[in-house]
């Protein structure tokens, strides 16, 4: 049984342009796409946002989420100004290229959880001005949103009707929290989902990006995961997203096909 949708997050392949990205992900049979902005900005140098979203229909491929609003929340004055000039431009990227939803990004230091909650509400009117809906992310490694719970406080600021955040299998247990942690939304709350794999060593409260592995080659309940996503009635994107180096230096199409191959075990198997 197939309920998801099929994505790839552009970072698993990190080394490849996106052109190829988008070539590699149609391809093998993905169903969407979420890159980051400095991809997006990378095209751009030499074509247009109407180019990029032909080669998205062309490989007929929907644009789930895009990557990321970054310093939000911690600037002041003419710097906070810059930052939501820029979470605008990446705002309007997301729209033209079809985009429903935009990650909001937390810092890895310290952070005032009051500003932010009242900064994410700024975010998502300034979201209503262009047509996207920042979703909340938390970082197990952040020293101040690094558990669903605070990335749910925050973005409840406009009412629980409104909520809209984003999970991940590391960053929930890099947290300090579980997989369970996902009985705690409603599906409706959840923009999409980042699905990956954590090694038991080093000690997953000490890891970093750089430690995720592939589906299947760690200790998370990847099983239970796709099961608690049911149970809240979760039927959104599950995006493949890896940074491992050694990934990186293989060949880019035989991870993406490896990565769909164990989504579709876990998913269609459960």
């Amino acid at each position: 049984m197939n309920d998801f949708l099929y994505c790839l997050n552009t970072s698993t392949i990190r080394p490849v342009p996106l052109v190829e990205k988008i070539r590699i992900a149609s391809t093998l049979g993905y169903q969407a796409i979420e890159p980051w902005h400095v991809e997006i900005d990378a095209f751009l140098e030499s074509g247009t946002l109407v180019e990029l979203r032909q080669r998205l229909d062309d490989a007929g491929l929907q644009v789930v989420s895009t990557i990321a609003l970054q310093g939000w929340i911690q600037s002041e004055g003419s710097e906070y100004q810059a930052a939501c000039a820029e979470c605008l431009r990446r705002m309007e990227h997301a729209v033209a290229l079809g985009s429903p939803s935009i990650v909001a990004s937390p810092p890895r230091d310290r952070a005032d959880l009051a500003r932010a909650k009242a900064r994410f509400a700024e975010l998502v009117e300034l979201g209503k001005t262009v047509g996207v809906t920042p979703s909340m992310e938390f970082l197990g490694f952040s020293a101040s949103v690094f558990t669903l719970e605070q990335a749910l406080s925050i973005a409840s600021i406009n009412g629980p009707d409104q909520v809209q955040v984003v999970a991940d299998v590391f960053h929930l247990i890099r947290g300090g929290g579980s997989v369970d942690d996902l009985l705690t939304l409603k599906g409706s709350q959840l923009s999409c989902f980042h699905i990956n794999d954590v090694p038991s060593t080093p000690d997953p409260r000490t890891q970093t990006d750089a430690d995720r592995v592939m589906l299947g080659e760690g200790m998370a309940d990847l099983p239970r995961v796709i099961a608690n996503l049911r149970t809240i009635e979760y039927r959104g994107p599950i995006s493949l997203e890896l940074f491992n180096e050694s990934l990186w230096r293989q060949d880019p199409e035989v991870v993406a096909r490896t990565g769909l191959e164990r989504m579709k075990r876990l998913v269609e198997t459960g």
